[in-house]
């Protein structure tokens, strides 16, 4: 049996530390927050290098303490209540369950694609979800940009599905108040 040389630490904060953070950035929004995570990360490996069996590359190793690093963040903050807003869900719909004529959506009238590529809107769309409760948001950016399906968020948030479908309906209807309100009637 080969025995693998176990990476230097500092050789491997060095290398990947620049890369780990632009992975955390884009998971959490929070440079500060994306800091600390990337050096939990390192922490961790700190701890555990002696395990590392060489069957991965060690960034591949790295990515891998930082997702769950990254998990364990957004379930840290999924535990914390979801504080309401004074808007309500129920502002949007009448008690028969159609739109209130003042709150029905706005046609944005825009070419598909072409949102997605203004900086500008990608601020505004930022800001919209850093403004949704904790447990919102974590569940819309493990939903649309870590890719995770359904039943891995609910695991991961410790919610039931039902309350996965109400929190991500109620988080895109506050999303898009959000959007027509600080980007569209701009």
């Amino acid at each position: 049996m080969v025995k693998t040389k176990t990476p230097d630490i500092a050789q491997l904060v060095e290398l990947y530390s620049g890369d780990l953070l632009k992975r955390a950035f884009y998971k959490i929004s929070d440079p500060e927050i994306a800091k600390d995570i990337v050096q939990d990360t390192f922490l961790a490996a700190t701890e555990k290098i002696h395990t590392f069996k060489g069957d991965s590359s060690p960034r591949t190793w790295l990515y891998s303490i930082l997702n769950f690093k990254i998990i364990d963040h957004y379930r840290a903050k999924s535990k914390h209540p979801v504080k309401m807003k004074t808007q309500s869900v129920l502002d949007f719909f009448t008690d028969g369950g159609e739109w209130r004529e003042n709150r029905k959506p706005d046609n944005w009238h825009v070419e598909e694609g072409s949102l997605l590529d203004n900086s500008e809107f990608q601020s505004v769309l930022a800001s919209c979800l850093d403004a949704l409760p904790d447990k919102w948001n974590a569940c819309m950016k493990m939903k649309y940009l870590m890719s995770k399906k359904g039943d891995d968020i609910c695991q991961e948030l410790d919610i039931t599905p039902t309350n996965l479908w109400q929190i991500m309906h109620r988080a895109k209807l506050n999303l898009r108040d959000c959007l027509e309100t600080n980007w569209f009637k701009n």
